[in-house]
């Protein structure tokens, strides 16, 4: 993954949602290179005003989305933030890129620019009973989803959406549990494309495909077994052709998550180019605000969202100094204090997860803070080695091309949560967004914080943090370890 979270990706599209289309200008209208916007009109109310003056000030409408008073929007010029703000029918307006796009255009990522805890190693799976590779799943013991499993594998009516870079829909671990009809990638430009080529992953990048098999591996005596083995993934594709989340892919896939009956979002992910969106940017503060209102409107419709807390191991809830951002152009130094959210995990409403490794202690590099971490759960430490015929202290799950492999950071935390997210609601389908998340903070298993608060997990000060919250550990861990086995019991 990614330094800055666990992992981050997404999909395509090429039907367009009921009611939610608008035109696309064709790319002959382009006279040169544009950037994006988001333009926030009413959120409740038509948006033809919003769209006429997206129009007046120079910009070409790629999709509106009336349900959250968005448009997403191109322009030539530079300033078209600035003037469309002035206009009738706008709340807010900003360039969603940077405006790198005017200038040199954005850098290229490499696949591995997101993920260095991350690693896909040569891990043969026979057929077997039980899961042949289950010995090496010490994550998968230590949040008690072994002893859920015997007892329940989730409800088939769960639909969990992995908003990432893409699921390899044929893996033998998965095939049985990807639900294709309601898949979609929202990597071109944040417009939904169904074709399955779209929301498949990138071939040698398997982040996605590692997030699915933590959460709903099948329990088929092939491989591994996920959290929740029985219930559906949707492949919610936010992620473009080179590994970009904007947020026009984020919006689409909230969107997306509550129109096409998906209870529980897992993204191990966060959105570009800013590691923290600060609201006292006009630019930024739009872009936050837009991407707010997507998350909004899938827990009004009932969705549970989760999402990592990072791996750049900040205290989310005291000022951070961010050197990175930018991260698609050329970063400047500033410093982040409340005005400022990670997107999706410090959004509110969302259950932001931090890691543990296999010692049940926070992972070297997780990020946390007493006011924004909710949970925690397994996403592996090289300096906490697990008593595994394998001894990886990473998180085996399934890689591309049927393979399956060692991953790790609060990229594979996120999907454990997600995970037993979908057992409380399969074991009790009639509770609220709410009622789930407060289930699950009951029943997770508090950690303590280190004596004297302090943590120095490989004694050269590299990764110092400092836990509040005392033996209730909530600085690091929030309300706990997650507890499958709870999930499917209370």
């Amino acid at each position: 993954m990614r330094p800055g979270i666990g992992l981050v990706l997404v999909v395509t599209v090429a039907v367009t949602a009921a009611g939610l289309s608008s035109g696309q200008p064709a790319a002959a209208d382009r006279q040169g290179p544009v950037a994006h916007f988001v333009v926030l009109g009413p959120e409740d109310g038509p948006l033809a005003k919003t769209e006429e003056s997206v129009r007046d000030a120079g910009g070409q409408i790629l999709r509106s989305w009336p349900q959250i008073g968005v448009v997403v929007a191109t322009s030539e010029r530079a300033d078209f933030a600035a003037a469309v703000r002035l206009l009738p029918g706008v709340e807010a307006a900003g360039a969603t890129r940077n405006l790198v796009e005017l200038t040199e255009g954005a850098r290229p990522r490499g696949l591995d620019d997101r993920a260095p805890l991350s690693r896909k190693d040569g891990v043969a799976a026979t057929t077997g009973s039980p899961e042949p590779l289950a010995a090496n799943q010490w994550g998968m013991r230590q949040i008690g989803a072994d002893r859920a499993n015997d007892i329940s594998g989730g409800s088939r009516d769960q639909l969990v959406g992995v908003l990432d870079a893409g699921v390899d829909a044929g893996h033998p671990d998965l095939a049985s549990n990807i639900d294709a009809a309601n898949s979609v990638s929202c990597g071109d430009e944040g417009v939904p494309d169904t074709s399955p080529e779209a929301w498949a992953p990138p071939p040698d990048f398997s982040h996605g495909t590692a997030v699915a098999g933590i959460i709903a591996a099948d329990r088929n005596g092939v491989g591994i077994a996920g959290v929740a083995p029985n219930v559906r993934i949707a492949s919610v594709r936010i992620a473009d052709d080179d590994l970009w989340i904007y947020p026009e892919y984020a919006i689409c896939g909230y969107v997306w998550a509550a129109e096409h009956g998906i209870q529980v979002t897992s993204a191990s992910i966060f959105v570009d180019p800013w590691l923290r969106w600060c609201d006292d940017d006009p630019d930024q503060a739009a872009g936050a605000e837009a991407m707010r209102r997507a998350i909004d409107y899938a827990t009004g419709h009932g969705v549970v969202n989760v999402a990592a807390i990072g791996n750049l191991n900040w205290d989310m809830s005291h000022p951070v100094l961010d050197t990175i951002s930018p991260d698609n152009g050329e970063p400047v130094e500033r410093l982040t204090g409340d005005n400022c959210a990670l997107v999706p995990g410090e959004a509110p409403g969302v259950v932001a997860v931090s890691a543990t490794g296999a010692a049940a202690r926070k992972t070297f590099y997780s990020s946390y803070g007493i006011r924004d971490t909710d949970v925690t759960a397994p996403g592996g430490d090289e300096l906490q080695i697990p008593d595994t015929p394998d001894r990886d202290p990473g998180i085996l799950t399934t890689m591309n091309n049927g393979a399956w492999g060692y991953f790790g950071g609060t990229s594979a935390a996120t999907p454990h949560v997600a995970g037993v997210v979908a057992l409380i609601r399969g074991t009790h389908p009639d509770w609220s967004p709410q009622q789930v998340v407060a289930a699950l903070r009951r029943d997770a298993d508090p950690l303590p914080c280190p004596p004297g608060g302090w943590f120095d997990p490989d004694g050269t000060g590299d990764w110092l943090a400092y836990c509040q919250g005392g033996r209730s550990g909530r600085g690091f861990y929030g309300s706990g370890l997650v507890d499958a086995l709870d999930a499917v019991t209370r």
